[in-house]
């Protein structure tokens, strides 16, 4: 059944252990650098019982006749993907920005992995099972599932054996109970999450000795043993008239320490099976892509009407330059949304009997979307121009010795008034040049993989026979040169 945000947030009242700026945190909820970011997950909870959304934010089981969240349905014909993109749709403009880990982008994950039961099938037919409960429950209970994936990294020019083994999150033990993990995890928004789908890191999983290494599991957030050390976060420390998106927006990063937690045998989705970790890692993405370039989609849009708008209000729309530089942003943004269309016009069926979008689209779309993030930025950066990062502080442009003339050079004309002006500007700033800004450029870089293993999907997705069989007729070569 679909959760409220209420339950939302006492179901992450369990005692868990969070520490943030090195200190326990005594209620996630209400800790002013996890409660914006919580009453955001908190109100999509809310838009499924409401009128005006709930259409677009639930669907009725056809077994049991519950509402559940479409974010969470298992993608089976192409209307599934167009009803997921609506719902996002109203999540974003609802909380009027961008949060990247609500659940959506990282349940496609055990969708992928249930693609693959065959392959968990060989160590043991219970993980397979374990797999499907696991994506009905999230779907029946609501629950905010996140993912956890890579680690402190360590010498990664040494194997695990021959360092600390908790750099890389391995098992301790087997007991009738489950198994025992220790290690450490990184995760956003880990602390107010539910569970985490926990998984290998990229790794080489050819050697049999890493085994120990190659697991995965679903853990409870609250599970005993289990430390949340979170970054400092950027919310608490912002005026919200100053930074808009910071303060709203801040997703918490947290580091997982893993110190001896039991995970139950049902939870458990696979372990010593390295077959089962290049797996996974090969087609992790597979779904979850899509969300997440969907997410890049609504920021390209973001920097496309901030610019715009700067340009508008100091009259600089029709100067050519300007268009120019306008255009390469509309192009980038075409091409995301390009590939996102296609991928769903021309989806695939998976192994399982899921729809998943066209690989090699989906992967080639997020290639052009995250390698040309950080250029687009800075085009996005300059149509605003230096104003956004010397324009005064909110409190400036209210104290009574200093309004005045704050009004006077921000006024541009009747229709932009000083406040219109430094709001604008101010977004401006934390959209492009706030430290949030910087850190989201490198969370977007990294977050579902590093750049090579984006190359490295396209290459395993794209069809090079047609391309082959072209040159073969067109320059007359033999069959030998097949091999």
């Amino acid at each position: 059944m679909l959760r409220t945000g209420d339950e939302y947030r006492d179901s992450i009242r369990d005692g868990r252990e969070v520490y943030i700026d090195g200190e326990l945190v005594a209620d996630v909820p209400s800790h002013p650098a996890f409660k914006p970011i919580v009453d955001l997950r908190a109100r999509i909870y809310d838009m499924a019982h409401e009128d005006a959304h709930r259409e677009v934010m639930a669907y009725a089981d056809p077994a049991s006749g519950e509402s559940n969240t479409i974010s969470y349905k298992l993608p089976r014909e192409k209307q599934d993907w167009h009803d997921k993109a609506r719902w996002v749709d109203a999540v974003m403009r609802e909380m009027g920005g961008v949060a990247i880990r609500i659940g959506d982008e990282t349940v496609g994950e055990m969708w992928s992995l249930y693609d693959g039961s065959d392959v968990l099938d060989e160590v043991d037919p219970r993980f397979s099972a374990n797999i499907a409960a696991h994506i009905e429950r999230v779907v029946q209970g609501d629950i905010f599932h996140v993912s956890a994936n890579t680690d402190p990294k360590g010498d990664r020019s040494k194997r695990p054996q021959d360092q600390d083994p908790d750099m890389l999150l391995h098992l301790v033990k087997e007991t009738d109970a489950g198994i025992v993990v220790r290690g450490a995890k990184y995760e956003t928004a880990a602390a107010y999450a539910n569970q985490a789908f926990v998984k290998p890191t990229i790794a080489n999983w050819g050697d049999d000795k890493l085994s120990d290494y190659a697991l995965g599991f679903i853990c409870d957030m609250g599970a005993p043993g289990l430390k949340h050390i979170c970054r400092t976060g950027f919310a608490d420390s912002k005026k919200p008239e100053d930074y808009p998106i910071t303060t709203r927006f801040d997703e918490v990063d947290t580091l997982l320490i893993f110190d001896d937690v039991l995970v139950p045998w049902e939870n458990v989705l696979f372990y010593r099976h390295t077959r089962a970790a290049s797996f996974i890692r090969g087609t992790l993405h597979r779904y979850s892509a899509y969300p997440f370039v969907l997410r890049v989609l609504y920021l390209a849009d973001m920097m496309i009407g901030t610019a715009l708008f700067n340009c508008r209000q100091t009259g600089l729309e029709n100067n050519p330059a300007v268009r120019e530089k306008l255009a390469v942003l509309a192009g980038w943004r075409e091409g995301i949304n390009a590939h996102l269309t296609a991928s769903i016009a021309m989806a695939e069926e998976s192994p399982k009997g899921l729809l998943m979008p066209n690989q090699s689209l989906l992967y080639t779309g997020r290639v052009h979307a995250i390698s040309n993030y950080p250029a687009m930025a800075h085009i996005a950066r300059e149509l605003c121009g230096g104003q956004i990062c010397v324009t005064p502080d909110f409190a400036t442009f209210q104290a009574p010795a200093t309004k005045p003339w704050m009004d006077k050079f921000y006024t541009v004309n009747e229709n932009w008034t000083a406040e219109d002006r430094r709001r604008l500007l101010a977004f401006g700033r934390d959209l492009l040049n706030s430290d949030y800004a910087g850190h989201r450029t490198t969370f977007e870089l990294f977050a579902q993989s590093p750049p090579f293993a984006h190359l490295n999907a396209v290459y395993n997705n794209f069809d090079f026979e047609n391309a082959l069989d072209f040159v073969q007729k067109c320059a007359g070569l033999s069959d030998k040169v097949r091999g």
